[in-house]
């Protein structure tokens, strides 16, 4: 017999920790993906743009929150601050503004043939629009090269420059030949600042911008002050802008450029290349767009080319013999 009165031994029962559920969080992932879903599915119905099934949801919506929408009906109806008038635009459900359409796929051939001729007669207006412009803006750079070729004969230097219209404007080209510029050098010549103060003023009075390009022959020799042809043509350029800020032109209407022997006058073979290819050109820049500016060559005409400066005197000469009317003799027989 065992001591302690024979009593029953009190058995203790253990208290088991409650079981953790570690996924609980699929539960709430599950019904985020669901509402992803009608999420996507919602958003791909309303994709397909159909002017039926887009009435449909127009109308589950306006029942589900209890009002009803006017606007995907057709109807008109009062919005904030407007007044009962608002006038809803129809949209065709076939259209699709970001797919670059011409939007004539729903029109028949008669149609589409009075589209095109609509679009062809508006670009007609505005060629001959341009067309109109190109040839008053070669009329003023005509104008602007009387008044350098009237200063230039004053001073007995016409045939020190010559001249062009191109897409760029009026382009006064002088020929240096050691009368602006040495050989190799860069300082203007006595010559060269007496035909450049002759020019002056008329390009002062003018709105436009002026671009200055120098430019060297295609002989190969070595410059003798400069590493190459391209260091040389950009600083006669330079030294001839900063002359003409000099003679009151304001500098933020002036650019220099050199383009050493890659722009040649004439046809390097021809010997005259070797002093005419050797050039500063003075460029009165116009003042039209890009699409304005590539027709001034066709409205020029023979001013295109280059060629020798017209005074006003030989202008107005020009115009005289062309409105001259011819005189009849009569004869008189006994």
């Amino acid at each position: 017999m065992s001591s302690g009165g024979g009593g029953k031994r009190k058995q203790k029962h253990e208290e088991h920790e409650e079981h953790v559920n570690h996924e609980r969080w699929l539960v709430s992932y599950a019904d985020m993906l669901t509402l992803l879903f009608v999420l996507f599915v919602v958003l791909f119905s309303m994709s397909d743009v159909n002017q039926k099934k887009f009435a449909q949801l127009a109308a589950g919506l306006s029942a589900g929150f209890g009002a009803p929408t006017a606007v995907f009906q057709g109807q008109t109806a009062p919005l904030d601050g407007a007044s009962n008038n608002a006038q809803v635009v129809q949209i065709d459900p076939g259209s699709n503004p970001g797919d670059g359409s011409s939007g004539t796929e729903g029109l028949n051939q008669k149609q589409k043939e009075a589209v095109e001729r609509a679009i062809q007669a508006e670009d007609r207006k505005k060629a001959s629009a341009n067309a109109e412009k190109a040839a008053k803006e070669a009329e003023d750079l005509k104008a602007i090269e009387r008044k350098i070729a009237d200063a230039l004969a004053a001073q007995k230097l016409l045939d020190s420059a010559r001249f062009t219209i191109d897409q760029r404007g009026l382009v006064v080209t002088i020929v240096t030949n050691e009368v602006v510029f040495a050989g190799n050098r860069a300082e203007l010549q006595q010559g060269g600042e007496k035909i450049l103060s002759a020019i002056s003023p008329t390009l002062a009075a003018l709105p436009n911008s002026i671009e200055v390009d120098g430019h060297t022959n295609q002989l190969k020799a070595k410059t003798t002050y400069y590493p190459s042809g391209w260091e040389l043509s950009a600083a006669r350029a330079s030294t001839t802008v900063r002359y003409f800020t000099d003679q009151g032109i304001p500098k933020k209407r002036l650019s220099a450029v050199g383009f050493s022997d890659t722009k040649p006058l004439i046809d390097p073979k021809d010997p005259r290349s070797i002093t005419q290819n050797r050039r500063v050109d003075v460029v009165v820049l116009t003042q039209l767009t890009a699409e304005q500016a590539a027709l001034l060559p066709s409205a020029a005409g023979a001013d295109s080319k280059l060629h020798t400066g017209q005074t006003t005197a030989q202008h107005e000469a020009e115009i005289k013999a062309a409105t001259a009317t011819p005189t009849t003799t009569t004869t008189t027989h006994n």
